[in-house]
C-alpha cells in the first residue's frame, strides 16, 4: 500500500476532525500529536489531571484503527507486567512466552512517572529498540508501534521523575492547558448529546495505511536552510545562558522530523521555518536541561526554547 503527501494532508484532516469531535478546542495540540505518530515516535503528554490526555490517546487509536493497550503505571508495577512473561503451560508441559501490554500498535503508558525506574528502563528501551527481550529471548514488537505516555508535572508524592537521558527518547513532549469557557461547555453539551460516557469513533485508516503515511514522507522536499536552521536551534540552546545542558543532535532531527511531518499535515510537500517553528517547543524543551539555581524563577525547558526561537534569525523565503 502506498501513498502521497496528498494522501496524508487528506487522511490526517479526517483523523483530526473525527478526534476534534471529543477532544475539544485542541487543535494545535492534536496536530502535534498526529506530527509525532506520523514522525515514527513517541509522544509524552504532561498536563494537569482530567485535560483529556487518556482520551486522546483512545481516540486516536480508534481512528487510526490500531491495537490499543492501557498500562497504568503504579509503584509496584514490574518490568514483566509490561513486557510479558515466560508462564508454564501444563498441556504443553513447557514455558510459553504471555504477551504483555506493549504488545500493541497504540500503547498508553499511563502515568509514567509514577512507577519505579527499573520499569520505565523496560519501557523505554522497547521504545527504542522496538523489540523485548524475556530470559534471553527476543520478541519483536508489532509495526507500527507507538507510545504515548502521560505524566502529572505537579504531583511530586510517590512519584519518579523522569531523568533527561530518558526524556530524550521521547520525540515530543506536548500539554494541551486548560479549555476556554465555550470550550468546556462545548464538552459538557456534546457528553449530553452522546447519552454515554464513552465515544466510538470511525476508523479514518489503519496500521497498513499509517506505515504507507509514513514512508511518504520521505518525499517530502526540505531545503538545506531549513535543516541548517533545526541545527542552529537546537545549538542554541547549549549556549543559553540558563541552561545546564543543552538538546542534543537528536533533537535537531526530532525537530526536522516532526516539521515535515506538521508540513505535511497542513497540506505542502515542503517544509517552510514557521512548520519548524511550530513544533520546536515540543521536540526541544524537553531535551533541555535548566541550571538547579534557576528553578525558583520560573526559568524552564520552555522559556529557554521561545528565547531561542526569537533569538535566531529564520531563513528568508525562496
Amino acid at each position: 500500500m502506498s501513498a502521497s503527501l496528498r494522501d496524508v494532508a487528506a487522511t490526517g484532516r479526517d483523523i483530526l476532525a473525527a478526534v476534534g469531535t471529543v477532544v475539544v478546542g485542541k487543535q494545535h495540540s492534536l496536530t502535534l500529536v498526529l506530527a509525532g505518530i506520523l514522525a515514527g515516535g513517541h509522544v509524552l503528554l504532561e498536563d494537569f489531571p482530567g485535560l483529556g490526555k487518556t482520551l486522546a490517546a483512545r481516540c486516536f487509536a480508534q481512528t487510526l484503527s490500531l491495537d490499543f493497550r492501557r498500562a497504568q503505571f503504579t509503584p509496584d508495577l514490574l518490568p514483566a507486567d509490561i513486557t510479558g512473561s515466560f508462564v508454564w503451560d501444563q498441556r504443553a508441559g513447557e514455558f510459553a512466552f504471555r504477551h504483555g501490554p506493549i504488545f500493541a500498535g497504540l500503547v498508553l503508558a499511563d502515568e509514567i512517572n509514577r512507577t519505579p525506574p527499573k520499569t520505565q528502563s523496560a519501557l523505554l528501551e522497547a521504545m527504542q529498540e522496538r523489540q523485548v527481550t524475556v530470559e534471553g529471548q527476543t520478541f519483536a514488537l508489532p509495526r507500527p508501534f507507538h507510545v504515548l505516555a502521560t505524566a502529572n508535572p505537579i504531583e511530586y508524592e510517590g512519584t519518579y521523575p523522569l531523568p533527561e537521558a530518558q526524556l530524550d527518547r521521547f520525540l515530543m513532549r506536548i500539554s494541551f492547558g486548560y479549555p476556554s469557557g465555550e470550550e468546556e461547555w462545548q464538552i459538557l453539551a456534546r457528553r449530553m448529546a452522546r447519552q454515554r460516557e464513552e465515544s466510538v469513533l470511525p476508523a479514518v485508516t489503519d496500521g497498513s495505511g499509517l506505515l504507507a503515511m509514513q514512508e511518504a514522507l520521505e518525499q517530502m522536499t526540505v531545503e538545506e536552510s531549513i535543516g541548517r536552521y533545526c541545527v542552529a536551534l537546537t545549538a542554541a540552546t547549549r549556549g543559553h545562558v540558563h541552561v545546564l545542558a543543552g538538546a542534543s543532535p537528536r533533537g535537531s532531527l526530532a525537530t526536522l522530523l516532526c516539521s515535515r511531518a506538521y508540513a505535511a499535515l497542513s497540506g505542502r510537500d515542503y517544509v517552510t521555518p514557521e512548520d519548524v517553528k511550530a513544533v520546536a517547543v515540543s521536540t526541544l524543551a524537553h531535551r533541555v536541561t535548566v541550571k538547579p539555581e534557576l528553578w525558583m524563577s520560573g526559568a524552564s525547558g520552555t522559556s529557554v526554547v521561545r528565547s531561542v526561537l526569537a533569538a535566531v534569525a529564520s531563513p528568508s523565503a525562496r
